[in-house]
């Protein structure tokens, strides 16, 4: 079962949020039409912007944690390299 790592953002260089899951479609669409309260609904943070996956959910947590404790710059070019238009990589999933 693959587990997946993502960032979501408001916009380009907008708000981020790090997350981990094991669907990725499903919480995603939590996050963009706000199923859930909390800090996505709040700062209207809906677009996926990357992800990777890996087999092992130790590994996906740990990557979450160091993603979390990375610089604000570090997080945005990790973004950029792999989607410099920062589009919503959402539909790609569908």
């Amino acid at each position: 079962m693959p587990y997946y790592i993502y960032i979501m953002a408001s916009g380009k260089n907008g708000t981020l949020y790090i997350g981990v899951t094991n669907n990725l479609v499903r919480r995603v669409n939590e996050h963009r039409t706000n199923a859930i309260d909390g800090f996505t609904r709040q700062y209207g943070v809906h677009r996926l912007v990357w992800f990777e996956a890996t087999d092992d959910i130790a590994t996906a947590i740990q990557r979450e944690k160091q993603l979390k404790n990375w610089k604000r710059d570090w997080k945005l070019a990790l973004i950029e390299q792999a989607n410099p238009g920062w589009l919503d990589l959402y539909d790609s999933l569908l």
